[in-house]
């Protein structure tokens, strides 16, 4: 019998420990679509968490959203930590972009 190969997450897409995983209550998809409503205020004002079950098996998690990890100063950071462009590139892109047709003017600027 061939063995079956389990993927771990990487730590940095865990947004909780472990021990908040038991805490989801599960769903099936029938009723998730039924009470959609319900389970957002449920989320949004209790801060449940659910797991959607399709044919007993997960399928997907509804939870508060997690905060945004990714700010401005991150950005900058990324964009200084990437190669510089390279002359000929720039030349072949000012070059093609020349022979673009113009865009017709927006009706909704007055």
């Amino acid at each position: 019998m061939p063995e079956k190969k389990t993927e771990k997450r990487p730590e940095k897409l865990v947004r909780e420990p472990p021990s908040e995983y038991r805490t989801a209550q599960k769903v099936s998809a029938t009723e998730a679509s039924r009470n959609f409503s319900e389970l957002l205020n449920r989320i949004c004002y209790r801060g449940e968490h659910f797991v959607v079950m399709r044919g007993g098996r997960p399928i997907c998690e509804l939870r508060p959203a997690a905060a945004p990890t990714f700010c401005g100063a991150d950005l900058v950071m990324l964009l200084r930590s990437l190669p510089q462009v390279d002359e000929g590139y720039l030349s072949a892109v000012e070059e093609a972009s020349k022979y673009q047709p113009l865009l017709p003017e927006s009706p909704w600027v007055p």
